[in-house]
């Protein structure tokens, strides 16, 4: 009933954004219409500002401030509400959509059932997530299930402790901490052939998202210790170093690699941007061959996924509806400095990043990117590095085995498309499974 409940207030959202709409053009239709032009001037100026220095900065804040004050200030202040309505609706849309049709359209998985681990040893990053592994009491838990704690200190290498864990008689072995973390100590599992736990004790963790993870439920992922599912997923490789998630080039990597990222995330990438994207930008010197095999001698954005991410939006990276069809995803965003970036933010804002002009997505077993630069800033896995071209990535199809708490559906559920989702929400309604036929 929970489910049913959030599909009808899901497909209710949207006649209910019609009548709002319909209500404010019949009472005031031209200063809805000059709202939503003064909101996009606003945008555009803000982006504007973002990219440029000096007195250009300057005045194109000026101006989206203004912008924004005009907004507010127009003479049926009905016009703003109407326009946080709409936003509030589109929100409540999507969140219960997802509640009501996530659990069926959760792509299935070969799994097996498994008994409890015979010697299992959970890996702390104690630092990881801002201290999720104190917060949560990870290494008292692990001792009441009986798996052995190693809590990393100041000075220890990783994967060192993992590997001594597994020449100690660990026949699983665990991670509690980010992505990053989360590829070394699978990389020595996979090495070993024992099986690997994630526990999403870092920021993101993409990884644990896409095993079908609750990553707001940390502890939860400890019972993947006991009686569990098993199954095989992919690994990638990014020369010698192994990657779960993703391997990024290009904008984001270069701003990750400022010392001042971490702690001042918006401030640091502000500073960047108009070194980056703005008009006198060089660009950046990344060489690849695309699936027809064309040669493209430049890209601002490169994504390497193990596996392909579906996205719409750069925030987050998106979801994988697979993670082990034995592939990489490749995702490259070419941006026209005179003509393009106020097309990607608006594409960025909403959600149809697919649609921009610039950008292109495939799948490959392998995949190299070459440069006249000495060395590339890359990230791997939220980790900044640098590293001599080329690179050369390449996926490891099946091979880690993965334990994950028994009753877990499986990964997580792609976007769908307008046209399938409301078909999925409407099948819900009335008390039918939403899962696409194979």
């Amino acid at each position: 009933m929970p489910r049913r409940a959030a599909a009808a207030v899901a497909l209710l959202c949207l006649p209910a954004a019609l009548a709002v709409v319909v209500w404010s053009l019949i009472r005031s239709p031209l200063q809805l219409v000059l709202g939503l032009v003064l909101i996009l001037l606003a945008v555009t100026a803000a982006w504007t500002a973002l990219v440029h220095h000096g007195v250009s900065r300057l005045l194109a804040a000026i101006a989206a401030l203004v912008a924004l004050a005009a907004t507010v200030a127009l003479p049926d202040i009905r016009v703003v509400a109407v326009i946080a309505v709409l936003t509030g609706l589109t929100v409540l849309s999507a969140a219960t959509a997802e509640l009501a049709i996530a659990h069926d359209l959760t792509p299935a998985t070969t799994t097996r059932a498994v008994g409890p681990a015979r010697h299992g040893a959970l890996l702390m990053n104690p630092w990881s997530g801002g201290g999720k592994v104190a917060r949560f009491e990870l290494e008292d838990k692990a001792r009441e299930l009986g798996v052995t704690p190693i809590v990393l200190r100041r000075g220890q290498d990783l994967r060192k402790l993992a590997e001594q864990a597994v020449a100690d008689g660990a026949d699983v072995l665990g991670m509690a901490g980010g992505d990053g973390s989360q590829a070394l100590v699978a990389d020595v599992a996979r090495r070993h052939g024992v099986a690997f736990v994630c526990v999403p004790a870092g920021t993101r963790n993409h990884f644990a998202l896409d095993l079908g993870l609750d990553r707001d439920d940390v502890p939860a992922a400890l019972a993947a210790f006991g009686d569990a599912l098993e199954r095989r997923v992919d690994l990638a490789l990014l020369g010698d170093l192994v990657f779960v998630n993703n391997v990024s080039l290009g904008v984001y990597a270069t701003v990750v690699q400022s010392g001042a990222y971490r702690d001042a995330k918006l401030t640091t990438t502000t500073q960047l941007l108009p070194d980056l994207l703005g008009p006198q930008a060089p660009g950046f010197d990344l060489r690849f061959t695309r699936p027809d095999g064309s040669a493209a001698q430049a890209a601002d954005i490169v994504l390497v996924s193990n596996g392909a991410y579906h996205l719409e939006s750069l925030r987050g990276f998106g979801t994988r509806g697979s993670l082990d069809a034995g592939v990489l995803g490749v995702v490259t965003v070419t941006v026209d400095r005179a003509r393009d970036v106020t097309a990607l933010l608006s594409a960025e804002a909403a959600g149809t990043l697919r649609h921009f002009r610039g950008y292109r997505d495939w799948t490959a077993r392998e995949f190299e990117i070459d440069s006249g630069q000495p060395l590339l800033d890359v990230g791997v896995d939220g980790e900044a590095l640098r590293l001599p071209p080329p690179l050369r990535f390449r996926s490891l199809p099946g091979a880690l085995r993965v334990r994950v708490p028994a009753g877990l559906a499986g990964g997580a559920a792609p976007p769908t498309r307008p046209a399938e989702g409301f078909t999925a929400l409407w099948q819900v309604l009335w008390g039918r499974p939403a899962r696409r036929r194979a």
